[in-house]
């Protein structure tokens, strides 16, 4: 599997985004999904999850009800949508692969790792 994120740009705070990550391969509805991020100066950090169905998903607190991750296996994609935008979540957004079928929130359970796509959200 190889990944393509995409959908990053600049906005205004309290703007949306929807970034979406494409997967090549015909394996992609067997791996759980991820996104994370990294600011300037800081470590990447998790951002959401979803597992290989589509039933569970896991959200850092601070993105909780702002943030959804969804996926379209039979579009080999999964999605990003980022709602009510603060400058705090200026970062490069990375999207990933897991086959362990561990704990998604932690980047080591991740083999396959996208480009990244800056997100620039402006005061």
């Amino acid at each position: 599997v190889q990944l393509q994120a995409s959908g990053g740009g600049l906005v205004q705070a309290g703007g949306s985004l929807r970034l979406s990550c494409a997967a090549s391969g015909r394996t992609f509805g067997s791996y759980d999904m991820g996104w994370f991020r990294q600011a300037p100066g800081k470590e990447r950090e998790f951002v959401a999850s979803i597992s290989w169905s589509g039933g569970t998903t896991f959200y850092a607190d601070s993105m909780k009800g702002r943030f959804t991750i969804s996926r379209d296996n039979a579009k080999n994609t999964v999605y990003l949508q980022m709602n009510s935008l603060k400058p705090e979540d200026t970062s490069i957004y990375y999207c990933a692969a897991s086959s362990t079928g561990r704990d998604t929130r932690f980047e080591y359970e991740y083999a396959i790792w996208g480009q990244g796509t800056q997100v620039t959200v402006s005061s």
